[in-house]
């Protein structure tokens, strides 16, 4: 009779690597909600209607959490839904936005100049976000990894 050791489950770097994009990307989620629900209150929004988008919010981190730790266990599965939804829907939802804004004529060098440090801080931190989901979902899908969930 065989015996596994950890080392024979342990995921290949890149598929560690992904997971821990992941869980970076939920952090800086985390960040910019802090951001967000912070200014909204500044401005003077409604508390019930914040905590409404922080609780929603809230799902979708724990939800990002657990497929990210059953994607370095090799669940297959969690890599399929994770870029489904995160990767795909989740990015969309990222980048909307500012894409509408730009093809609406938003100036990159107007927004700039009246940008205040709250804002540049956002900013950085919702470029660093879509990279790591960028980085995670072309990680996930990497011949290594693509061997090691067709062997978990």
């Amino acid at each position: 009779m065989r015996t596994s050791t950890a080392t024979e489950h342990a995921p290949p770097p890149v598929v560690h690597t992904a997971a821990m994009l992941w869980l970076s990307a939920v952090a800086l989620g985390a960040f910019e909600t802090v951001l967000m629900i912070g200014r909204l209150l500044y401005e003077g929004t409604p508390v019930i209607g914040v905590a409404g988008q922080a609780g929603f919010r809230l799902a979708v981190f724990a939800g990002a959490m657990f497929l990210a730790l059953r994607l370095k266990e090799g669940a297959n599965w969690a890599r399929w839904t994770l870029a489904g939804t995160l990767g795909v829907l989740g990015t969309a939802s990222l980048v909307a936005g500012p894409v509408e804004w730009l093809l609406a004529g938003g100036s990159i060098a107007v927004a700039a100049a009246e940008a205040d440090a709250l804002t540049w801080v956002f900013a950085a931190g919702r470029t660093l976000h879509v990279l790591a989901v960028l980085g995670a979902l072309a990680l996930m899908f990497q011949p290594r990894a693509n061997a090691y969930f067709r062997s978990a």
